[in-house]
């Protein structure tokens, strides 16, 4: 794999495809067996883990339903506005049931905690979290996300949902700007 060049920055290859599809099954299997004998609803957090759901929904065995919700705090940014909007609300009624909110990547937790406490107002049985990307050391979060896929250094980075001004979700593999910007 090389690297890519988008509006004058360069990235390059970081997580693979066949480390993502590994890690996802890993975190499938982890959550069919947590959840053995219940129905949790699996909540996509819009648009970045679209992707990263399918893939982990396809590796999920047990009964389940699946529902979205989409915020916003980036805009076309590479850094997050620290405000967080809520662009589509869930259609599911969570009140009584597990719920498992999934995630591209928790980098500034700002977008996570609100949906944490919105769905706590609407008492749920329980509520954990699945993260593709964990950003080290970056989040301001009082809790823990129960399921990360891998632990990065707080850079920016696209592919396999995550965007640059809206593009470039589709790449299979997870890129990250590279740190001296040179095209080599």
């Amino acid at each position: 794999m090389s690297t890519i060049e988008l509006n004058g920055d360069i990235f390059e290859p970081y997580i693979t495809e066949e480390q993502i599809r590994a890690r996802t099954r890993e975190l499938a299997a982890r959550i069919n067996e947590d959840y053995k004998g219940r129905v949790p609803i699996f909540i996509g957090v819009l648009n970045g883990a679209f992707i990263f759901l399918a893939d982990l929904i396809r590796e999920v065995t047990i009964d389940c339903e699946i529902d979205f919700l989409k915020l916003s705090s980036y805009g076309d940014a590479m850094i997050s506005s620290g405000q967080v909007r809520m662009l589509k609300d869930l259609n599911c009624q969570v009140s009584g049931r597990d719920i498992i909110v999934v995630e591209d990547v928790v980098d500034s937790g700002l977008s996570i905690d609100f949906v944490k406490n919105m769905i706590l107002h609407e008492n749920p049985n329980s509520v954990k979290f699945v993260s593709l990307l964990l950003k080290k050391g970056v989040p301001k979060i009082d809790f823990t996300i129960d399921y990360v896929g891998f632990e990065i250094s707080p850079e920016f980075v696209i592919g396999y949902g995550l965007d640059y001004q809206q593009k470039v979700r589709n790449l299979k593999t997870i890129y990250r700007l590279k740190p001296d910007g040179s095209k080599e």
